[in-house]
């Protein structure tokens, strides 16, 4: 079912252009804030799945990064009928067959710290030598319009797995995650990891899904 407002209700200013809403299928603010920058020039305006009054469970049980995007913007398009973005990242490590993977967030246990899950990961990579300590971030991204119109897209930056925790800045497995011999991606700054991150690659290809849909 699709609201519309009746005629003269919440009429906008008549030279404001009236944004489409887009569901970003997290809680998390701080990616819901670089969505909301990266859809604004397209004439979306991005609103939490709470603020859209999506409040089910979602079982994120799928093998990979792309099914669980799916799997979370398929639940919120369906609850609130409005166009969802949902992305899932996190760590691969080529030694450990690819794990932390889809379990990067629980992967020392529900609750566990980030200072503990990249304590676990440098545990389990303990004498690991260098050529066997690649790895990489990926971050795939789900976007469904409409019924009609669904469209993925993967980021990747690949890097290797450190010995020790390098640098303060990021979240998340950033201080293990080696870019070269001096630089951690949490020894960049923002607006470098906003350029070279696997969220800001994926993001990458959705503006161009977006550039030619809307613009």
């Amino acid at each position: 079912m699709r609201h519309h407002h009746k005629s003269g209700e919440d009429k906008p200013a008549a030279n404001t252009p009236v944004r489409q809403r887009i569901v970003i299928a997290s809680d998390n603010q701080g990616k819901i804030k670089e969505f909301r920058e990266l859809l604004r020039p397209y004439g979306f305006e991005a609103v939490s799945m709470r603020e859209a009054g999506f409040t089910g469970e979602i079982i994120e049980d799928g093998e990979t990064f792309e099914e669980n995007a799916h799997i979370k913007a398929r639940a919120v398009f369906e609850a609130t009928n409005m166009p969802t973005i949902a992305d899932d990242s996190g760590l691969e490590i080529d030694f450990l067959d690819g794990a932390p993977g889809v379990y990067s967030a629980r992967y020392a246990g529900e609750g566990a710290t980030d200072k503990e899950r990249c304590e676990k990961v440098l545990e389990e990579m303990h004498g690991v030598a260098r050529p066997l300590r690649d790895a990489r971030f990926v971050c795939s991204i789900y976007f469904i319009y409409d019924e009609d119109d669904e469209y993925s897209v993967n980021g990747v930056v690949e890097g290797y797995i450190g010995n020790e925790m390098v640098g303060k800045n990021g979240f998340g497995y950033d201080p293990i995650f080696m870019l070269d011999e001096d630089e951690s991606m949490a020894t960049v700054d923002a607006e470098e990891k906003n350029r070279i991150s696997h969220r800001a690659k994926a993001f990458e290809q959705l503006t161009e899904i977006l550039k030619e849909k809307f613009s």
